[in-house]
């Protein structure tokens, strides 16, 4: 069986991603490197693990983390699909089943809130892992009075942190936020999709999806 080592360490895995980053750092967006993509890995492992998945899903799932962004390498429009096919290439490359596969192309391919639904576990986790996935150190920007609204809501973060309550059935995402740097408003301006969208993701897993900002419950 591919585990999430192997994948995490394959050289040629690892340059798309790198390649992919340095396209979007041409365009101005924030962090969407090995820091990005291993915590989406790991954020995914939790939830599935919380909520009593096996272990083979659960590998699936950091897999499908770990590569959700290479197709940016191509193109930032439908990089989740563009990103599925090159998955599809690397991982049947390297032996992966194809009742295995089909379950990690599905969750990369419906990752982007434009196009995403989340159709199966492992597709579920990954959107929530990655939507969640705000915090100070993704801006690239230290000029700060030429931030746009993402490096501002980003930076405004000093803590973020997912808790996956399996008893409760809730998936709450708690942010601490320096409202200084950034208004409230501001965050659910670029977030507002994707926090609907992870409400959908949590429904999957028979869960509620909710939002803490600054000890106040938002949604």
């Amino acid at each position: 069986m591919i585990t999430y080592k192997e994948v995490s360490s394959n050289e040629e895995i690892k340059s798309y991603i790198r390649q992919a980053d340095a396209s979007l750092v041409s365009m101005g967006y924030t962090e969407h490197s090995f820091a990005h993509v291993t915590r989406t890995a790991v954020v995914a492992q939790n939830i599935l693990t919380e909520l009593g998945y096996d272990e083979r899903t659960v590998e699936l799932a950091k897999i499908a983390g770990f590569m959700h962004d290479i197709g940016n390498v191509i193109n930032r429009i439908d990089h989740a699909q563009l990103g599925a096919v090159m998955a599809f290439r690397l991982l049947d490359k390297m032996g992966m089943p194809p009742e295995e596969l089909a379950q990690v192309i599905c969750a990369i391919g419906n990752h982007d809130e434009h196009t995403a639904y989340p159709v199966n576990a492992v597709a579920a986790a990954l959107i929530i892992a990655d939507k969640s996935d705000v915090r100070r150190s993704r801006v690239r920007n230290r000029d700060i009075p030429s931030f746009d609204i993402h490096d501002r809501v980003n930076y405004s973060v000093e803590q973020s942190s997912l808790k996956v309550d399996s008893e409760a059935r809730t998936i709450t995402l708690v942010l601490t936020v320096d409202s200084e740097v950034s208004p409230l408003a501001d965050y659910f301006e670029i977030f507002l999709d994707r926090m609907v969208l992870c409400r959908k993701a949590a429904k999957f897993f028979d869960c509620s999806f909710h939002l803490d900002i600054n000890g106040v419950t938002m949604m």
